[in-house]
């Protein structure tokens, strides 16, 4: 699972065995969701056990805002808990 930085202001989540060749790829403009971007950066990945779980770990981080994919890009464990608390909704 890995997060790119495109054109320094969006990212986008993906799913890859092979994270060399999918990056290549991406930058070449082979791949329907990048193509559109010209500067490209790996910025975060994980290793998952099998695929299953990076589908479902690539599932939840593509629902995640921008900020929360920041702050899990630097590192930045405290941000990511408050972005993460759920909003107390009061009738």
């Amino acid at each position: 699972m890995y997060i790119l930085l495109c054109d320094e202001k969006t990212f986008y989540v993906g799913l890859t065995s092979n994270i060399e060749n999918r990056l290549k790829s991406h930058k070449s403009g082979y791949n329907i969701g990048t193509k559109k971007f010209s500067q490209i950066h790996l910025v975060y990945s994980e290793n998952h056990p099998d695929r299953k779980t990076a589908e479902e770990r690539e599932t939840q981080l593509k629902k995640w805002t921008h900020a929360k994919k920041k702050a899990l890009i630097e590192g930045n464990i405290e941000l990511l808990k408050q972005l993460s608390k759920s909003l107390d909704y009061r009738m």
